[in-house]
Order: C-alpha cells, then structure tokens, then sequence
C-alpha cells in the first residue's frame, strides 16, 4: 500500500466530518428558530 491511500482515506473521513457537522448545526438551527418563531406568537 502507498501513502496516497491513507492520503485519500484521511479526506474522506473530514469531508464526512465535515457534512455531518454542517447537517447536525443546521438542524438545530432550525430547531432554534421554530422555537424563537413559537415565542414571538405569544
């Protein structure tokens, strides 16, 4: 095995990071906001 194997596994693991930390914020974002949106109703 070369080194351009651990190399590519090594982007792939921090763009996957990378996603999943983007997907997790944005969620709770949006999770944040209809909770923000439900007290301004009142």
């Amino acid at each position: 095995m070369n080194q351009w194997s651990f190399v590519i596994a090594a982007y792939a693991v921090t763009i996957a990071g990378a996603v999943g930390i983007t997907l997790h914020s944005w969620q709770t974002m949006r999770r944040a906001e209809r909770a923000a949106e439900k007290l301004s109703r009142r």
